[in-house]
């Protein structure tokens, strides 16, 4: 079947699913919107994972539906589409512009792989420790982008010598750690990803009254589940792509790539200021709690530190980016309106789209009334719920973008939460992270997609070392919901 064809399948198909639900169904007799937002989600469901239209355009149906189905007033829902974690994310993209229009991100990705070396294991740890750093703060997509012509310079040198079929099998390892890196990377900060923005704001939703999830704290439980990744990921790849004998790779590639970056100039040091002072800022803002012991962050010496937020952070910093000027006579400052012209409108109106939808879920009853169908969940032992969580969401991102897997599900565990009476990060976090775990098909994500439009590999080189990853996925995430969250 043709592309163009799918895509008015899917059309039809959710329209036609949409007006049955509207006109045939009942879920709640007293409480018709209730049927109603069923009915708009499963509509902008079946949109969001086909991608019959484009997925900012799905984002924008709740602000057409909800008012006329009498599910939420207009201005309530429009109001979803900008808030603090937008904010936050603004900030963090303004950010990532400037270190791509200044070179930063390259300079920090060559410096990290001629400083591991030139081994083969060390150059595939040295392409995936560049990749998962930088896709903690820049888009998974752009690191990949970047890193790709690096990691295809490599191969073609070394396609130069005589073992052609070893040199063939490294750049399958070598191309899928960086997919793979970019991916995991992302779990680590809240920024890193959008499903784990979307978490921060559908728990803010549905639990007014949980404590503040801060970039340090999602930072210091994400971190070890994203390095225990990267640990077996890279021993994985170790293991059925790089040559057995120890060998080296010509590192003048690199340092050729690296010296013609030229020294840092006044800009580049300006934006790297900036950068560590908006990392270290987002780490230290809120209070960090130990046990009973608690580290106060910077935000208490405000008369109130609730008004400060991580959003408040990223655009404080990201602005004066627009105040302080360049070298040279002509007046220019280090980031310009064109360049942030570049900003991902398309990701944030998708943003939107998942928090109406979550709201949506809230004020119509309708998380109300699938939690009361959840509630026969709660005879299965805990860790099996973590683990069909786990295993289910990492399925349905293979097909559907992360962003649309987050906040389709999300909302739903959010009711399940409430249904088995147990803390919502159980069922919450578990699906968040593994809404990032789309390791096996080239659709399943844009890293992905990018390394498998080189033609060095095939979809069963992804597949088959992908499902090792994402069961191996299932039992890390699980393993580390239960030692937290238990």
């Amino acid at each position: 079947m043709k592309r163009f064809d799918f895509h008015i399948l899917s059309l039809v198909t959710g329209i036609a699913l949409f007006l049955f639900f509207l006109l045939f169904v009942d879920l709640s007799p007293k409480h018709p919107e209730v049927t109603r937002t069923m009915a708009v989600a499963i509509l902008m469901a079946l949109l969001w994972v086909t991608e019959a239209i484009p997925l900012p355009a799905t984002a924008l149906i709740p602000v057409v539906l909800f008012p006329f189905l009498g599910i939420m007033s207009g201005k309530k829902t429009a109001s979803l589409y900008f808030n603090n974690v937008i904010f936050l994310f603004l900030g963090g993209f303004i950010m990532a512009l400037a270190m791509e229009k200044w070179n930063l991100h390259r300079r920090i990705a060559l410096k990290i792989i001629l400083l591991i070396g030139s081994g083969y294991r060390r150059l595939l740890l040295g392409f995936m420790l560049a990749t998962s750093f930088l896709s903690m703060w820049i888009s998974n997509t752009a690191t990949v982008m970047m890193m790709t012509p690096i990691a295809m310079a490599v191969i073609s040198r070394l396609e130069e010598g005589k073992e052609q079929k070893r040199i063939r099998r490294f750049s399958i390892g070598l191309l899928l750690g960086i997919a793979y890196s970019a991916s995991i990377g992302g779990i680590a900060t809240l920024i890193g990803t959008p499903p784990n923005a979307i978490f921060v704001k559908i728990m803010g939703i549905y639990f007014p009254n949980i404590p503040e999830i801060s970039f340090s704290s999602w930072f210091i439980f994400a971190m070890p589940i994203s390095f225990t990744f990267f640990v077996f990921i890279w021993a994985l790849l170790v293991f059925l792509y790089c040559p057995k004998e120890a060998s080296s790779v010509d590192k003048s590639i690199f340092q050729k790539e690296y010296d013609r970056l030229g020294p840092m100039g006044y800009e580049e040091k300006v934006v790297a200021v900036l950068f560590s002072l908006l990392a270290l800022m987002w780490l230290t803002r809120a209070d960090i709690r130990i046990g009973s012991f608690i580290i106060h962050g910077w935000s208490s010496l405000f008369p109130d530190p609730k008004f400060i937020d991580d959003g408040t952070v990223a655009i404080t910093v990201s602005l004066l980016l627009f105040f302080i000027p360049c070298q040279g006579k002509e007046w220019k400052t280090i980031m310009d309106w064109e360049t942030a012209k570049g900003l991902p409108w398309g990701i944030i109106l998708l943003f939107g789209g998942g928090f109406a939808l979550a709201a949506g879920f809230k004020s119509s009853g309708l998380s109300l009334w699938m939690g009361k169908r959840f509630t026969q969940l709660s005879h299965m032992p805990l860790y099996l719920i973590i683990i069909s969580i786990c295993s289910g969401v990492s399925f349905l991102t293979e097909f559907a973008s992360n962003t649309a897997s987050a906040q389709v599900i999300l909302p739903v565990m959010a009711s399940l939460a409430k249904a088995i009476n147990v803390s919502p990060f159980i069922t919450m976090v578990p699906a968040t992270i593994s809404a990032s775990c789309a390791f096996m098909l080239p659709v399943a994500t844009p890293p992905n997609a990018i390394i498998f439009g080189t033609n060095r590999l095939s979809v069963w080189d992804m597949f088959k070392t992908g499902i090792f990853i994402d069961i191996m996925g299932v039992i890390i995430i699980s393993f580390f919901s239960l030692l937290w969250f238990r």
